[in-house]
């Protein structure tokens, strides 16, 4: 079975303008994604969707096999256009964050051992435990609630499980029930055909979370559990802090 990964690379983001080019550590912040998929034992391409020529010229520059595309409202509707015009031998396909330079290739082969290993589902992702109130409380950390089986039940901005009759600090540091999502998909390409033509849903627009149009259409979602996961770069601190990570090894 063959298995791409696919990093939708935009050009453009709101709170760090053209991230993905940035290169004070001497090469651009998308080449360490791409690297990074490409060390995966899982994976047997990996390519990059963009509608930037700039970035598709930064991209075969490196060496990433990178095909253009249109205008899309979501990361996972641009490996959609890909998949159906390059990619129509694909068994499997996982959509990497190109926006995170630290991925462990172990998630990346994670995620789709959870989505073979689960038949009755078409798309798996990841979560990790959460051990702080900081990340429990903050709306840029979603959290996922899981059946017995690991299919996902919901996702959302809030603390999910509310735990009522306990104090939080307590609960964390017994056994943490809390899960923080793993912002990476494995997709069963047959669901990425019929993706474009699922409406957008109400719990979608309300939580701006695209996996609950997934969940409110009854499409099962396999999580599973990793111990770490990388950081996003999403505004100049992040970027700067990654800086200083790696003139520090």
């Amino acid at each position: 079975m063959r298995v791409y990964g696919v990093i939708p690379a935009r050009l453009q983001s709101t709170r760090l303008p053209r991230k993905l080019l940035l290169t004070e550590t001497g090469k651009p912040l998308l080449q360490y994604v791409w690297e990074a998929a490409r060390k995966s034992s899982e994976l047997t391409d990996v390519l990059i969707a963009t509608d930037s020529e700039e970035i598709a010229a930064v991209a075969r520059g490196f060496g990433a096999r990178c095909e253009l595309t249109g205008e899309h409202p979501s990361g996972t509707d641009r490996i959609c256009e890909v998949i159906s015009r390059c990619g129509q031998d694909a068994g499997l396909i996982v959509n990497v964050q190109g926006d995170e330079p630290e991925l462990d290739p172990a998630n990346i082969d994670e995620v789709v051992r959870a989505l073979k290993a689960c038949s009755a589902a078409p798309m798996a992702t990841l979560a990790t435990p959460i051990r702080s109130l900081e990340q429990l409380h903050a709306p840029s950390c979603v959290k996922v609630v899981c059946g017995h089986l690991g299919q996902a039940l919901y996702f959302s901005r809030s603390p999910i499980p509310h735990v009522r009759d306990r104090d939080e600090e307590e609960v964390l540091a017994a056994a943490s029930p809390w899960l923080l999502h793993v912002g990476i998909y494995a997709y069963r390409s047959e669901f990425l055909s019929i993706w474009p033509q699922i409406r957008s849903s109400p719990l979608e627009q309300w939580e701006k979370l695209e996996q609950l149009r997934a969940l409110e259409a009854g499409i099962r979602i396999q999580v599973a559990v990793v111990e770490h996961r990388s950081v996003g770069i999403d505004t100049p601190d992040d970027y700067a802090r990654f800086v200083a990570r790696t003139r520090s090894v």
